[in-house]
Formats: C-alpha cells, sequence, structure tokens
C-alpha cells in the first residue's frame, strides 16, 4: 500500500522565506512549511497551519528530515489533535439547504414520501423519506451512489489514457485521506469528493493509478502523474484550499 496523503489545515500564504514540503511518517505523507530564518537551532510546531519547520538558513534538508522523524510520534499526536479541533461543525439538513456539488451547487428539497430519491437536472435533489429522522441517511445513500456513478466513469476514462483497465473501485469514509490503492484490491476514493470540481476529482484518481506503477511518492511517480496530468500542481494546492471548505454531514 502506498503512502497517505494527509488533508490539510487552514492554509495562509507563504511568508517569504517560506517554501511548502511534504515527509513521510509512517504510512501518512504530512505537508509542512519549512521556514529557513537566522537563528541557531531547529523547530517544530503545529498549529491551525498544520507542521511548520524552523531552520538555520544552511541546515540540509536530510538534517531537517532527521528532526521531523525523530519527533513523528508527537508530530501525528498533535496533528491529529489539532484537526479534531478545527474540524468544522456538521452540516445541517433541511429543506431548501445547498450543498457543493461537482464545482456548482446541489438544492435539498425534503418532504415526507416513500423513501425515494429524486435528482432533477436543474440542480436540485429532492429526498421523500418516511419520517424526518432517516432524511439524513437517504441524503448520504443519494450522495455515496452519485459519487460510484461519476467516479466510476471518470475512473474508466483516466484508466484508458494508461492504457489499462478500469481497477476495481470502492468508496471511502476517511476523514483524512482523498484515496489509496493496491494491486490486490483497486481503488478507493473518499466519497466527499462529489463535493468537489471534476478536475480535482481527476486529479486524485491519476494520482492513484500512477500509484499501481510507482507505491511511492517519488520523483518517477510524479513524473507519471504529470505525464497523465500537467497541471497536478495547481490541482494538488485547490484541493488542499477545497478540503477546509468541504460540509461534514452530520
Amino acid at each position: 500500500m502506498p503512502r497517505q496523503t494527509e488533508l490539510p489545515f487552514v492554509l495562509d500564504r507563504l511568508a517569504d522565506g517560506e517554501t511548502s514540503r511534504t515527509i513521510a511518517l509512517g504510512d501518512r505523507i504530512v505537508p509542512y512549511t519549512l521556514r529557513r530564518a537566522r537563528r541557531r537551532t531547529l523547530g517544530l510546531t503545529i498549529d491551525h497551519r498544520g507542521l511548520r519547520v524552523a531552520v538555520p538558513q544552511r541546515t540540509s534538508l536530510a538534517e531537517i528530515e532527521n528532526l521531523v522523524r525523530q519527533h513523528a510520534d508527537w508530530v501525528a499526536k498533535k496533528l491529529d489533535e489539532w484537526r479534531e479541533r478545527w474540524r468544522p461543525a456538521p452540516w445541517r439538513l433541511a429543506d431548501g439547504e445547498r450543498l457543493p456539488y461537482l464545482g456548482g451547487w446541489l438544492e435539498i428539497r425534503v418532504a415526507v414520501g416513500d423513501n425515494r430519491i429524486v435528482w432533477a437536472g436543474d440542480g436540485t435533489l429532492t429526498l421523500l423519506p418516511r419520517s424526518a429522522a432517516n432524511a439524513e441517511s437517504l441524503l448520504g445513500k443519494a450522495l455515496r451512489r452519485q459519487a460510484m456513478d461519476v467516479f466510476s466513469q471518470r475512473l474508466a476514462r483516466q484508466a484508458a489514457r494508461f492504457g489499462i483497465a478500469a481497477p476495481r473501485l470502492t468508496l471511502s469514509s476517511a476523514r483524512t485521506r482523498w484515496g489509496s490503492c493496491s494491486l490486490k484490491s483497486g481503488i478507493r476514493l473518499n466519497w466527499r469528493l462529489i463535493h468537489c470540481e471534476p478536475d480535482l476529482i481527476d486529479y486524485v484518481i491519476v494520482h492513484e493509478l500512477a500509484h499501481l506503477t510507482e507505491m511511492n511518492h517519488g520523483a518517477r511517480f510524479w513524473a507519471i502523474v504529470g505525464q497523465y496530468f500537467p497541471d497536478y500542481r495547481k490541482a494538488r494546492d485547490a484541493l488542499k484550499k477545497r478540503s477546509g471548505t468541504l460540509p461534514v454531514l452530520a
């Protein structure tokens, strides 16, 4: 299994002397901000922006990564604590509310009915639960079913570009991962990607398909991603920004 990329925290614009990097800590790929400054010591801090590493100007990358890995357990613990603290409030289902959907908006209509789901071509999803108590579960079922349909079509299209048959697709509800893949079990995609723009979904799919060849995040892996998705850096940054704004269904 390849290492998995963390969903990021709130992103601030990088200041002078700062660069954005990632590091593998066990099965996690952790983004961090590296700041080189006039200082004598190396320091790690974690806040709502994620992991930040401050080092003297001439510190080598090997020294920096060694420091982070020495404190891997602490980093993982603090990131998890901040993630829980900054988790968005759950989105509340009500008639007329809207959800982000494939780069646009989906209006949710709710009325008591016979437990049906009705998709309209005007960007409206009508839920007809037998009672208000099961409206949310009906919404989750509708979104996951739509995610499977949309993702399957896009996976088949991207797999054809790779010259391979589409791997088996399953959905994930992971809180901190957009996707994962395995040569044996296929590709898993987070169903919440249905809230994102189609090109961001394609980026995650290409990312996972590339792992079928390179089960790491090395230079050869990113070369494959770039071959099939040249603007992957732009998409990766956009996905980081979008992740903090997606609704959390109660």
